[in-house]
């Protein structure tokens, strides 16, 4: 792969009318307006067994797709105080093309008082928005959050990394088909840990395949408030099974 690094284009924050976080550039929404909080919870915190998988982990790492406004970033991490071991270490790793400048993350997290105390914190380290790696450490060591700032699949390329789990948290694959594309879920499979979990809120056929096609075994689950289903699976390797996707 050819490394072109160009440079960041900040995202620009608006609002819905019922004060949901949207992307003019996309056309979409950030999260449900059902919860964003409760939505991150129920597809990826759940949809990835956690965070009963990390009581007995001395160390955990989480790869996501799509690191938006760190909301996804600040939910595990106050899960992870809550529920992980003393002296466990967690190494959030997280990709996103246009990140928000932390001006604008500062006023999208204040609508989030139940997060200030980690907000305060993030906001403290976070990065310039320079194309490349960023690791910040935070939580007196605890957690290590890598920010990588530019296309998904020439990002996670360069990344050396064995995922517990992964979050898939682009915008919608008819709106960013470059973030659900097969060099992408490629990366995924390259990346995935033995028995690594994968979670996302689409059910759409295209992304399924992709996915089973990278070696992951996928299945349809409950969707968040109302939706027809989620994502969920398991890296499996890659083969012949789950070379040929079956139930599209």
């Amino acid at each position: 792969m050819t490394f072109s690094f160009q440079p960041i284009v900040p995202a620009t924050p608006a609002y819905r009318s019922d004060g949901t976080l949207y992307s003019p550039k996309f056309d979409d929404v950030y999260a449900s307006a059902a919860g964003t909080l409760a939505e991150t919870r129920h597809v990826f915190l759940q949809g990835n067994g956690l965070p009963g998988r990390w009581r007995d982990s001395g160390r955990f790492t989480i790869i996501e797709t799509g690191f938006g406004a760190g909301l996804n970033f600040l939910a595990t991490w106050q899960t992870w105080r809550e529920s992980a071991p003393g002296h466990a270490r967690l190494h959030f790793v997280s990709v996103e093309k246009h990140p928000f400048a932390r001006a604008e993350l500062a006023g999208i997290h204040a609508r989030f008082p139940e997060m200030r105390m980690f907000a305060r914190e993030l906001l403290a380290s976070y990065p310039p928005l320079l194309p490349g790696f960023h690791r910040l450490h935070l939580d007196g060591g605890r957690v290590t959050l890598t920010l990588l700032f530019g296309e998904a699949a020439v990002m996670l390329n360069q990344l050396d990394a064995a995922a517990d789990a992964f979050y898939l948290d682009g915008f919608a694959p008819a709106r960013n088909p470059q973030m659900w594309g097969e060099a992408v879920f490629s990366e995924l499979g390259r990346l995935a840990a033995p028995e690594a979990t994968i979670a996302t809120y689409t059910v759409a056929g295209a992304v399924r395949q992709g996915l089973v096609k990278a070696g992951f075994a996928m299945e349809k689950r409950e969707g968040f408030a109302g939706k027809r289903g989620m994502l969920a699976g398991r890296f499996a390797g890659k083969t012949p099974a789950n070379e040929s996707p079956t139930d599209k």
